[in-house]
């Protein structure tokens, strides 16, 4: 069996080596991309009239966890026979629309070219059930984020003041949970969700705790810089939602604007699904884009980076998830009507997590016939439109909140295709048009600015220096799809990108025309921080003479054991 391959004829779109549209050999060896193999040893496959680019990675998507979970055993309905997966002699069977199973999952991204997928929502406690989850995800490798902006711990160490403490803290979850990356979500706001209230702004009081959201938002963007992580913190703001957050969202990008960046980082502070926190207006009456807004501070300063949330209308609802609680229970409410004339947002599930964190789940069904709705899919292609630097943005839908991951390519048609993105802006609710720039916007994605959000971009922000690329010492994952650049319309897009030509991963071809050809296991990535002992046996001291108040386990069976993650990858801090 030849364990080389040689890809030739191709245009080859690799953006950090500055490679746009070159017509390049790509050589693969024992799963790693080199500067040449024998070609007598090699399998070659002509790419002729084809692009070759990385393989996708994917930023922020809900694949694996308990709520993940939670919520397919929520949705008995959410398995419309078109998108049931049947079994073959080498795949396994699934369904699910807004929710994939685990193995449709992951069949599903690498027929879109896509190898690596985050997973940006951890529960510490529950971290055990995510890495099960993982192993059941064919072919992508996979990282997770714990989840710490209610953490008591985390909390505790903010009020006194302590980021030395702090960084411990961290360092030893991400060991403990086997996690990559610090995520915020609603900081504070889901610690005052266990009494029924919200944080609504950035000096609101955490009750019992004497800290604000701002105090934990900074001190864990200190922290993650004092251990040298290779991702920024990853924040969904407060007040998500909710007609007006834009204000609040500009408060929260100027919390990082002073804090120095290290661990070979560019940037200190990712915000998450910022279409859904670029919200002008005061009521959902007024309700309306406030893009502009966004895009106009990110132009203007290098320390942030942000990914999307696009809305993608479909005929079926989808399944919103988040550690956001409060938001969930305003979502249950406003509810929204179902194609089959249900109220999905009569069914709720809130979760509590102990003392680390919360979540929410509710079905919704977006409407390209509800005004605020359309102008919800109008603000995500502004802000991917609007940001100068395609490396301060990415391209996901917060799959599953905005819509399933499996239409990203829907998306591309929309960037690289002016008239088709207005054809649809004209179907929409004519709010879209009226409380919007976006029909006024003329600038189409080139393939090189695609392959950045969806690629390059993504792995830089993540700190994924193996990936991303395809210069030798790359990992070999490569994603061929029948595309002429010459060419290049909506449908063709779209049609390209939702079925590679080939998907590699590392030197393996996975993915032939559509049809899965293995289903290798990924790795799980993980990431550890630079910490003096000194400070992890103080937190250690502290964590473990408070830890019976706090939790229901007892300490030695707290952290995630090796056996969870038989294929591991640590990346740490530089």
């Amino acid at each position: 069996m030849k364990d080389s391959i040689i890809i030739k004829n191709g245009l080859v779109y690799d953006p950090l080596n500055n490679i746009d549209g070159d017509k390049k050999e790509i050589h693969i060896k024992d799963g790693v991309i080199v500067d040449k193999v024998d070609a007598g040893d090699a399998k070659v496959i002509n790419a002729s009239g084809m692009i070759i680019m990385p393989g996708g990675v994917d930023i922020h998507s809900h694949i694996a966890g308990t709520k993940v979970n939670s919520g397919r055993s929520f949705r008995p309905d959410d398995k419309p026979p078109e998108y049931n997966v049947s079994r073959t002699k080498l795949t396994r069977g699934g369904s699910g629309f807004a929710v994939p199973s685990t193995w449709v999952t992951g069949y599903k991204y690498a027929r879109m070219g896509y190898t690596t997928v985050a997973e940006p929502a951890m529960p510490l406690l529950e971290a055990r059930h995510t890495h099960e989850e993982f192993n059941n995800i064919p072919i992508l490798d996979k990282l997770a984020m714990p989840l710490f902006g209610n953490n008591w711990y985390v909390m505790e160490f903010v009020k006194e003041g302590n980021i030395e403490k702090l960084a411990a803290y961290i360092n030893w979850i991400m060991k403990s949970t086997k996690g990559y990356a610090v995520k915020i979500v609603n900081p504070g706001g889901v610690e005052n969700w266990a009494w029924g209230k919200n944080c609504e702004s950035l000096d609101d009081d955490v009750y019992h705790w004497g800290v604000t959201p701002r105090d934990i938002v900074e001190s864990l963007a200190k922290a993650n810089e004092l251990l040298e992580l290779p991702h920024s913190i990853h924040v969904h703001c407060n007040n998500l939602g909710h007609p007006g957050n834009v204000s609040h969202s500009l408060d929260t990008f100027k919390l990082c604007e002073g804090i120095e960046p290290k661990g070979g980082k560019e940037r200190t502070l990712h915000i998450t699904h910022c279409q859904f926190n670029a919200y002008a207006g005061e009521n959902w009456g007024n309700f309306e884009s406030g893009a502009s807004q966004v895009a106009e501070y990110v132009n203007s300063h290098n320390h942030m980076t942000l990914d999307i949330g696009q809305i993608i209308f479909t005929k079926y609802a989808t399944t919103t998830m988040t550690g956001d609680g409060p938001w969930e229970f305003a979502l249950h409410h406003l509810g929204g009507v179902s194609p089959w004339g249900a109220k999905p947002g009569v069914k709720w599930i809130n979760g509590q997590i102990e003392g680390e964190s919360g979540s929410g789940i509710v079905p919704y069904f977006f409407s390209k016939a509800t005004g605020v709705n359309a102008v919800q899919w109008a603000i995500g292609l502004e802000l991917l439109l609007m940001i100068n630097d395609p490396y301060q943005v990415a391209m996901t839908t917060d799959h599953p909140n905005g819509g399933p991951f499996f239409k990203y390519p829907l998306v591309f048609k929309w960037l690289m295709d002016k008239k088709a993105r207005n054809e649809m802006l004209e179907s929409c609710n004519k709010k879209a048009s009226t409380a919007s720039h976006l029909g006024d916007l003329d600038r189409e994605y080139t393939l090189n600015e695609l392959c950045i959000i969806t690629r390059a971009g993504n792995a830089k922000t993540l700190g994924l220096k193996d990936r991303g690329h395809l210069g030798v010492g790359g990992i070999g994952d490569v994603s061929i799809y029948n595309l002429d650049p010459k060419k290049i319309d909506g449908n063709a897009v779209e049609n390209a990108f939702s079925n590679a030509a080939y998907t590699i991963k590392e030197g393996q071809i996975v993915v032939k025309n559509g049809e899965i050809l293995a289903t290798p296991m990924g790795t799980t990535i993980c990431a550890e921080g630079k910490i003096k002992d000194t400070h992890m046996e103080a937190m250690l001291q502290d964590v473990k003479a408070r830890w019976r108040d706090h939790y229901s386990i007892n300490f030695n069976n707290y952290a995630v054991q090796d056996v969870y993650t038989p294929k591991c990858k640590i990346v740490n801090g530089a």
